[in-house]
């Protein structure tokens, strides 16, 4: 699927990117039209079904127009639109997804020069019909496994995030026989800049967008991790930051309770002996922060009985762009993460990402406070 004179994967890169950049486009779009204060004080979670359902059709759409025979693993099917009831719903969604699909790629050369070569339509000729879409969708209800080309995708990481005005991600893998071979993650609302304040939950809705919001992070295994605006502009590459005692360093970890103990990772932050504040976000921005040194550490650690399984498409891209940043990433184990024994990584417990040379004593604080705390059988 490549010229001998072309890096590796380099066509799987740039549909992932063009496919993220919409599907990021039309996301924006969703919240600054159909989120408003109402909706997160009623837990009206319209607003992330149509952004799910739209921007997975536009990605799925986009990957089967040039890898018709490749399998998606994303979270969403077709079976409650196609219901009667669903009708206004799902007229919404296809418009979006069908103005998204007319969006010009920002940066896709490698797209272009295949779709010129096999004479294909270009993107966005015609609108697709409602079959067309649903049928997108529904490509992402593929199993997984070891053996051969996939993908993951997660439309909206961060469901929470997306409806406060928070963090939120598209995130995009391509894996062959079960390694994750290309990450792409867009964060409409993480700034260009690390030093930048990030946005205020709620600071915007329907108003003016801060011009220095939006970043899409790319990487390809043996190539290294970038970033650049989603909004179009030169890649910068981008490595974990370099520390030389884990006191130092600082957590990122999930604003909710609920997906990983705050009160663990205090304890670990204790033995570890680190003092700085933790970053708090929603969704996989947090491998994003720290892979270019907004953060150190990302723990998601098992809750209640550690029966949870995590899913691929929450973790695929991330640890890519962890891991060409400098970075390691395992499970609370210190077992690789397998992403090939179907949707979810059922080999594996919990997360934790930081940077190679320090991994070994994360890894052991964290089986210490689990211990400490009755699960060091998890």
């Amino acid at each position: 699927m490549s010229s001998s004179s072309s890096p590796q994967y380099a066509l799987e890169r740039s549909v992932a990117i063009s496919a993220v950049e919409r599907a990021c486009s039309l996301t924006d779009k969703v919240f600054r039209n159909l989120v408003t204060a109402d909706t997160v004080t009623k837990k009206d979670k319209s607003p992330v079904t149509v952004g799910d359902y739209s921007a997975q059709a536009v990605v799925n759409a986009i990957l089967g127009s040039h890898f018709d025979e490749d399998p998606i693993v994303g979270e969403e099917d077709s079976k409650d639109l196609q219901k009667p009831e669903a009708e206004s719903l799902r007229k919404q969604i296809f418009a979006l997804a069908n103005e998204a699909l007319k969006n010009p790629a920002q940066e896709c050369p490698a797209v272009a020069e295949a779709e010129s070569k096999a004479n294909t339509q270009a993107w966005g000729e015609r609108e697709l019909t409602e079959r067309e879409l649903l049928a997108a969708i529904d490509r992402g209800t593929a199993e997984g496994g070891a053996k051969g080309r996939c993908w993951a995708l997660d439309p909206i990481d961060g469901t929470k995030g997306f409806l406060r005005g928070g963090q939120y991600a598209v995130c995009l893998a391509f894996m062959v026989d079960g390694v994750v071979q290309v990450g792409v993650m867009g964060c409409p609302n993480l700034p260009h800049d690390a030093s930048s304040a990030k946005p205020k939950e709620g600071e915007f809705g329907a108003g003016e967008k801060r011009s220095d919001l939006g970043t899409l992070f790319i990487a390809v295994r043996g190539q290294g991790a970038f970033q650049r605006p989603i909004q179009g502009g030169e890649e910068k590459r981008i490595s974990m930051r370099q520390i030389s005692s884990l006191s130092e360093a600082s957590f990122c970890e999930s604003v909710e309770a609920g997906h990983s103990s705050h009160g663990t990772n205090a304890r670990i932050a204790e033995l570890l002996g680190i003092s700085a504040a933790s970053v708090r976000m929603d969704s996989q921005a947090k491998y994003a922060s720290i892979s270019r040194g907004d953060g150190d550490v990302y723990l998601r650690l098992p809750v209640g009985d550690g029966s949870y399984q995590e899913k691929i498409w929450d973790h695929a891209s991330g640890s890519l762009l962890v891991e060409e940043a400098g970075g390691k990433v395992s499970d609370i184990r210190g077992k690789d993460l397998n992403f090939g024994v179907g949707r979810t990584l059922r080999d594996n417990r919990g997360v934790v990402a930081s940077q190679k040379e320090h991994h070994a004593k994360v890894i052991d604080a964290v089986r210490k406070a689990l211990e400490e705390e009755g699960r060091g059988h998890l």
